[in-house]
């Protein structure tokens, strides 16, 4: 009884604040409302019994992306109502595109079908007596390890990509050369000065 009862209360949060995030006007309360919307998944997953799961959707989710985008927002003052302004000449497109997208989701979903042997498929037996979490990182860290490392490796190459692509050398800004730096001599960094006595520099 009590399962159930969070299981409605996290799954209609969820779906208001999803809905909320589109109807929004205003881009913050959408970000706001995105955030409850991934604090009740969050809460869904923990009644499955995937804990993880739920800790990685707060902190990566909740702590990163969401606050991240709320800071950029707030920060750009970007003017929405310009942004808006001509939107309407696209509605017909985006329309039936839309359209589209629905029933291709409505054939998918009314044709699924749940394969009689796909629990027999699992390839690794589930470890019984430890965390959801626990379980994981034994077949993360030992069957799947270099299919990991490939993908933070590829993580890692994407994030320094877009800091170079989004580098811009503004003119006139004096930049700290380390070369320059480390090849200097003392020649040019001290200059001796005979100063007779009575009198100034």
């Amino acid at each position: 009884m009590i399962p159930a009862l969070f299981f409605y209360l996290f799954a209609g949060v969820c779906v208001a604040s999803a809905l909320m995030v589109v109807a929004s006007r205003n881009p913050v309360h959408s970000v706001l409302f995105l955030i409850l919307a991934f604090v009740n998944a969050a809460g869904l997953f923990i009644l499955m019994g995937a804990e993880f799961l739920a800790m990685i959707l707060v902190v990566v989710y909740v702590g990163a992306v969401a606050v991240l985008f709320l800071f950029v927002v707030m920060m750009l003052d970007v003017d929405f109502v310009q942004l808006r302004h001509g939107a309407m000449q696209y509605l017909p497109v985006g329309t039936l595109i839309g359209l589209v997208l629905l029933v291709e989701l409505l054939l998918v979903t009314g044709a699924w079908v749940i394969g009689p042997g796909v629990q027999k498929t699992v390839a690794l037996p589930i470890p019984t007596g430890v965390s959801n979490a626990q379980a994981l990182g034994l077949v993360l860290y030992t069957r799947y390890v270099y299919f990991f490392q490939a993908a933070g490796l590829v993580l890692l190459v994407s994030m320094i990509g877009a800091i170079v692509l989004t580098l811009r050398h503004k003119p006139g800004v004096r930049r700290q050369v380390i070369s320059d730096q480390l090849a200097r001599r003392k020649e040019a960094i001290i200059e001796l000065r005979n100063v007779r006595p009575g009198q100034g520099l």
